[in-house]
């Protein structure tokens, strides 16, 4: 079969076309942006999908992944503000917002991250003390991501998150602390222990000086009776009742007779030979009792006394 010059041409031209098609499209997964370069340099962004460029004149340049990415920072010594030496170690997260930018404005872009994130944890940490350093890491991870972050802006990525994993201080500064951990607790104690006696003794002053005002109060209300009882005594001798005197005498005696008996340091009593009279007189006291309250109660109702046994001494 002869094929003429005009079908050889558009055989050509098909297969041309054919070419170039497959040359020129270019299908981008889903998370990445592709950069063009024409002749070298950068013309556009191809986004995911379905994408046409010219063959032979434009080509790929770089494919970056707009997906966020994590970033192993490894463990570097750092000194703290206090001279203490510590092994910090963390974790980077950081998302490209614009390919071109992180394409073209740093090279080896998550080498240059690294060293970004590093270098502001040893400035970060380094001014701080070593207790600040192990009680705020919230705060670090904070401020290191504020610092990090603007920095990277002009690479046109983003970084989402600065987290210090491990802060791994020396082994003796590790007993130290603890020691200093345990002698605080000890102190804690024992000052709680102070405030508790302290406590104790103030309740217990307080409770011994309240039982002194409460003594000294009755003290004083037995004093007015007692006053009392001798001011009406005295008012009835003023008038002539001689009667009053005696029962009130008798009375402060057989009080006095009664404390003696009743004594527990001797089994022995040695009395007056006077007792022996007046525990025969023990039933005078009562008629005279009996007298004054008769004659009280030719005012008022009548009262009953009760009239005391009639004690005698033994012949013995």
């Amino acid at each position: 079969m002869d094929f003429s010059g005009f079908d050889i041409a558009v055989g050509a031209l098909a297969l041309l076309v054919l070419v170039l098609l497959i040359k020129g499209i270019r299908t981008i997964p889903q998370g990445y942006n592709y950069t063009v370069e024409r002749f070298g340099r950068y013309t556009k962004t191809l986004s995911p999908g379905l994408n046409f460029i010219f063959p032979f004149v434009d080509r790929i340049g770089a494919k970056m992944n707009m997906m966020e990415q994590v970033l192993d920072v490894p463990s570097q010594e750092i000194i703290t503000r206090d001279n203490a030496i510590v092994g910090v170690d963390g974790i980077a997260f950081f998302q490209i917002l614009n390919a071109a930018q992180a394409a073209y404005q740093v090279a080896g872009l998550q080498n240059a991250i690294l060293n970004l994130t590093m270098t502001n944890i040893r400035t970060v940490m380094g001014s701080m003390d070593l207790d600040e350093l192990l009680s705020n890491r919230d705060a670090i991870n904070e401020r290191l991501l504020r610092v990090v972050d603007e920095a990277a802006h002009p690479w046109g990525i983003k970084i989402t998150r600065v987290e210090i994993k491990d802060i791994n201080p020396p082994a003796n500064l590790i007993e130290s602390m603890g020691r200093q951990m345990t002698a605080e607790r000890n102190k804690r104690a024992q000052i709680l222990a102070a405030e508790g006696l302290k406590q104790s003794q103030i309740l217990e002053a307080e409770g011994r000086k309240e039982a002194a005002f409460r003594d000294a109060e009755a003290r004083e209300r037995s004093a007015e009776a007692e006053a009392r009882a001798t001011q009406v005594v005295s008012e009835a001798i003023s008038k002539g009742d001689v009667q009053a005197l005696n029962y009130f005498v008798a009375l402060k005696y057989t009080e006095a007779l009664g404390r003696i008996g009743t004594a527990t340091n001797s089994k022995i009593v040695l009395m007056p030979f006077e007792a022996s009279s007046l525990i025969g007189s023990l039933g005078g006291i009562g008629e005279i009792a009996k007298e004054v309250f008769r004659s009280e109660g030719t005012t008022g109702s009548q009262r009953q006394v009760a009239r005391p046994p009639v004690v005698r001494p033994s012949d013995n």
